[in-house]
């Protein structure tokens, strides 16, 4: 027996975090009651219309240990938004070219959150805490800023569910704060100054973001925190994180020194491109898909398998297939003459000026590459059917997170105090997890690779109820989400610039 079939199944895994349900309490004989219908919680909903899905997905978070718990997660798919009335202007699209409209956008954002409250027995007036709106749409845009038109229909669609506007912004003090969050908020001894989990967002020098999704970025970062916080993994100060949705997004943080005033980190790096749209064009091939909106979940699903034992015979034709594929995909730092990268509007050349490094995925120039994926796809399927297809999905998929952590060590943006986090459909599923801590092993960055990687489902909605903590001064000194990878808490740092 083979040493490399053992490794296969013995090895060291990945740490990978999926989202628990919250506890619940016995009240007599079969009587099961939700713990945060009982204690207090801090409950938000995390509003996301991305490319490919819109979610409103609720957490809880345990106000008396810091545990976060996802309560519903209501999926819709966003090509199925209704289509533009006459009298409405199209605003945007989706990457498969659906067209968007402040309205449509508005009634389905409505719906969706009107549908996971209702699902979980929860009141949007009573019973909700915060909302966090966030999009990947982004690919119809012209320029990063435009994607405040977008966020403006998220927030009429969760106004006209009934969300109170006061539920979408900080509060002005402590006293601005409902009764059961006064007791575990430090709004009283720190200021929020814009910094979530311990990060101070990039602005250029022109005080415009660099990216369109740069907001995604961020809950993206505090999420995969958050959700590390399940984990062995310290995943603080130095990080960097990535979200492989359709779009990709992230950021990546340097390092503070234990001696500084202030103890935010920077943000050095922020990743943009396609993501989970390269498998996605993979599978529009197979014929398996409708050719224009299928995706690859339409297929696999959120849990994609592994191809199987039968797979041996073919390893030189998926290795081939692998090397093929990313012939067309393009990844490096976003040259600074360029407005857009995967589609992704940027202000790559503020960003240079600036010093933040833009991580780019792109095929071909801006997508246009794609059909040479889908004819990859089309031969591969009828080769040698699903399986295959599948491996080298996930090992595409792989070598693309590899390809980006190895413009990030060239950069010198990985000491060996980092942590790299992953998240969204195209990092986290099948295989993705063990290859990539395969490929961070073999490049010897980290004496112990495992330590120092983690892989976090729901990351966005995670990052939004991180978000509405920071917001609200909801923090646990005991068990701190900012600071740096094996220090202290940085409360004690907060107080005294506040003053």
């Amino acid at each position: 027996m083979c040493a490399g079939f053992l490794k296969r199944f013995f090895g060291t895994k990945p740490h990978i975090v999926y989202s628990p349900p919250p506890p619940s309490i016995s009240h007599g004989a079969g009587m099961q009651i939700p713990e945060y219908k009982n204690k207090p919680y801090f409950i938000v909903a995390s509003v996301e219309m991305g490319n490919t899905t819109t979610k409103c997905i609720l957490t809880g978070t345990s106000l008396e240990t810091g545990a976060c718990y996802v309560i519903n997660k209501t999926v819709s798919m966003s090509r199925d938004v209704r289509p533009p009335k006459p009298d409405e202007e199209v605003f945007g699209e989706t990457l498969d070219g659906t067209r968007l409209t402040r309205e449509s956008v508005t009634e389905l954002v409505r719906d969706t959150l009107l549908q996971c409250h209702r699902e979980a027995k929860l009141n949007i007036k009573t019973d909700l805490d915060f909302v966090v709106r966030s999009t990947g749409v982004v690919a119809a845009m012209e320029s990063p800023d435009q994607i405040g038109d977008f966020v403006i229909a998220l927030a009429n669609g969760c106004l006209d569910a009934g969300v109170p506007p006061r539920k979408m912004t900080p509060p002005m003090s402590i006293d601005n704060l409902p009764p059961k969050l006064k007791s575990h908020s430090f709004a009283d001894r720190l200021v929020f100054t814009g910094a979530v989990a311990g990060v101070v967002p990039p602005v250029g020098s022109t005080g415009v973001e660099m990216v369109a999704n740069e907001m995604e970025g961020e809950l993206a970062m505090a999420g995969i925190k958050e959700g590390a916080k399940w984990t062995p993994v310290d995943f603080r100060n130095p990080c960097i994180s990535l979200d492989f949705g359709t779009t990709l997004d992230g950021r990546i943080t340097g390092d503070v020194h234990h001696d500084a005033e202030n103890p935010f980190a920077k943000t050095i790096g922020n990743f943009c491109g396609l993501a989970g749209a390269i498998p996605d064009a993979i599978v529009r091939g197979t014929g398996l898909v409708e050719k224009r909106t299928g995706t690859a979940l339409d297929v696999f699903g959120e849990g994609m398998v592994s191809g199987g034992f039968s797979l041996g015979r073919h390893q030189k034709a998926i290795a081939e297939y692998v090397d093929l594929c990313h012939e067309h995909i393009d990844i490096r730092i976003v040259p600074s003459d360029r407005k857009r990268f995967g589609r992704v509007p940027v202000y790559a050349d503020i960003a240079e000026k600036s010093g933040v490094a833009l991580v780019g995925c792109d095929c071909g120039i801006n997508g246009d590459g794609t059909d040479n994926l889908k004819k990859i796809g089309a031969e591969i399927y009828e080769k040698y059917k699903l399986s295959v297809v599948t491996e080298v999905v996930d090992r595409v998929c792989a070598k693309m997170a590899l390809r980006m952590i190895d413009v990030c060590i060239d950069r010198k943006m990985v000491p060996d105090n980092a942590s790299i986090g992953f998240t969204g459909r195209a990092a986290i599923s099948g295989k993705k997890p063990e290859l990539i801590l395969e490929g961070i092993t073999e490049r010897e960055i980290f004496s112990d690779p495992v330590d120092h990687l983690v892989f976090v489902d729901d990351g966005l909605a995670r990052g939004a109820a991180l978000m509405g903590r920071c917001m609200n001064s909801l923090g646990k000194p005991r068990n701190p989400l900012g600071g740096v990878r094996g220090g202290p808490c940085i409360m004690s740092k907060r107080m005294k610039i506040g003053r």
